[in-house]
């Protein structure tokens, strides 16, 4: 199944993104924030100001220490809790004690539960870690669970030791590092997984050059368009969810002003063609 099927890009319009129907059953918008370098009051603000443009989903982790400056600003917003979706993490070193951790990660939010849990990155102890989430699930405390940082070896090795498939894989993704095989892999799985990007833009020290691209540049040019709403748009129509992250309201209403234009598929494969296989992060 291509991931392309998995939301309807022609339902978004700008300020509101189209909702992918998750394997849980439940609904996650195909563009979120990321909050991995926001914290203190500039996380709390620019999760208050992305919902006051119309974003419903909000992406943190226990690693980014900003679990309770998120639900600041989720409930400094003053939109409805239900209408939200919150994604967070447990990291390796809290799989040995995940059902504290996730008891830990509701308090710090303080939002009632949690839409999505994912497993930070494979460690020691990981399929223990996951059944401690889905008995969160069963309890009411968290509604989907999902892994971040797994690609085809550790995918198809971990669907083998888990009842409840993950609803989600969160990768790092970007036009200079495209990990295509890995996307289109995950992607064909019976179990409906979707694929998430973490680093849309290239991550911290790298977005300029990429946005500065001569490619990616030109091709904004002809919509009038930034580089990184180019950029997230690739990402939507290879059916890959984006949860770009930024402090600034500019680019906040920017990263999700992206359903007013379609790139081509020339342009798609120019893009393409962009790929290092440069991954900007360890894992």
């Amino acid at each position: 199944m291509n991931g392309i099927n998995l939301f309807d890009l022609k339902s978004g319009e700008n300020g509101k993104a189209p909702v992918i129907l998750l394997n849980s059953g439940y609904g996650m918008p195909a563009v979120g924030l990321g909050t991995y370098s926001l914290h203190g009051s500039t996380c709390t603000n620019a999760v208050r100001t992305a919902i006051e443009n119309g974003y419903r989903l909000i992406d943190t982790a226990s690693f980014y220490g900003n679990e309770k400056e998120v639900g600041k600003g989720i409930k400094a917003s003053g939109i409805s809790r239900e209408e939200i979706f919150v994604t967070t993490k447990l990291y390796p070193n809290q799989y040995g004690h995940a059902a504290r951790a996730i008891d830990e990660a509701l308090r710090k939010l303080d939002i009632g539960y949690i839409d999505l849990m994912l497993l930070h990155h494979p460690g020691a102890g990981e399929i223990n870690a996951y059944r401690e989430i889905e008995k969160a699930i069963d309890a009411g405390k968290i509604r989907s669970a999902g892994v971040s940082c797994y690609y085809i070896r550790e995918t198809d090795a971990f669907l083998k030791n888990v009842s409840t498939p993950p609803a989600l894989i969160q990768n790092e993704i970007h036009p200079y590092y495209q990990d295509t095989d890995v996307v289109r892999h995950i992607q064909s799985l019976s179990q409906k997984i979707v694929v998430q990007s973490w680093y849309p833009l290239g991550g911290r020290g790298y977005t300029g050059p990429m946005l500065n691209n001569r490619v990616i540049d030109e091709i904004a040019g002809r919509y009038g368009k930034s580089p990184a709403q180019v950029i997230l748009r690739w990402d939507l129509q290879n059916g890959v969810a984006v949860i770009p992250g930024s402090s600034s309201p500019k680019h906040i209403r920017e990263n999700i002003s992206i359903f007013d234009f379609e790139l081509t598929a020339d342009e798609m494969k120019q893009i393409a063609k962009l790929n290092r296989n440069e991954k900007h992060d360890w894992y």
